[in-house]
């Protein structure tokens, strides 16, 4: 379910960031369950820290932006960065923003996501992968409830690849399962959001 389906207009303005290079990056695999990430090292690199101090120095975001983040260690790593540069109060880390669950290919090559990725296209179930409108149901979710908890602020939303395709698809108003069609987010990459006009 979109839960900005129903809304006209945001309270607040909203950002979102990819994670700065992780390790699970450079060994090249698919890291997307919590407790995969908690029992290794997949944390940032040293060249994803770079990324995201580059990113923080942009200037892209005011002083006092509100960071709110997925709790997986690369998410959390590159919030805290984020809100230390920028003066932030603490980091606001949820599960809503975690990494799209990969099913089966947990661990395997981040040569698998593009089945994973045909598959949504098709609308076909794939390897116990979480569906992109259970993706964009839980993210949007998150997003209604900082719009009833905020308003007039300038909101980041640190999280994974896959996850904020698919919200992007949300704020587009657009079918979740579409989400490669938009323009692709790099590593340490910031991005306004912008609510699509409803109809």
């Amino acid at each position: 379910m979109n839960h900005l389906g129903s809304v006209g207009r945001l309270n607040n303005r909203y950002f979102v960031m990819r994670h700065g290079q992780s390790k699970a990056n450079l060994a090249g695999i698919i890291v997307s369950r919590v407790e995969t990430d908690a029992s290794g090292d997949y944390g940032l690199s040293e060249a994803g820290r770079d990324q995201v101090l580059a990113a923080a120095r942009s200037g892209q975001l005011p002083a006092g932006t509100l960071v709110c983040s997925s709790d997986f260690a690369r998410a959390v790593q590159t919030a805290r960065i984020m809100a230390e540069y920028l003066g932030s109060s603490p980091v606001r880390e949820t599960a809503a923003l975690r990494e799209r669950s990969f099913g089966t290919w947990e661990g395997t090559s981040v040569e698998n996501y593009r089945k994973v990725w045909a598959a949504d296209e098709a609308a076909a179930s794939s390897n116990g992968v979480e569906p992109p409108c259970a993706v964009l149901d839980r993210a949007t979710a998150f997003l209604l409830e900082l719009e009833g908890q905020h308003a007039d602020r300038d909101i980041l939303l640190v999280s994974h690849g896959d996850t904020l395709q698919i919200l992007q698809a949300g704020f587009g108003r657009m079918d979740p399962a579409r989400h490669r069609r938009l323009p692709h987010l790099e590593t340490a990459e910031i991005r306004r959001m912008r609510l699509a006009a409803a109809g």
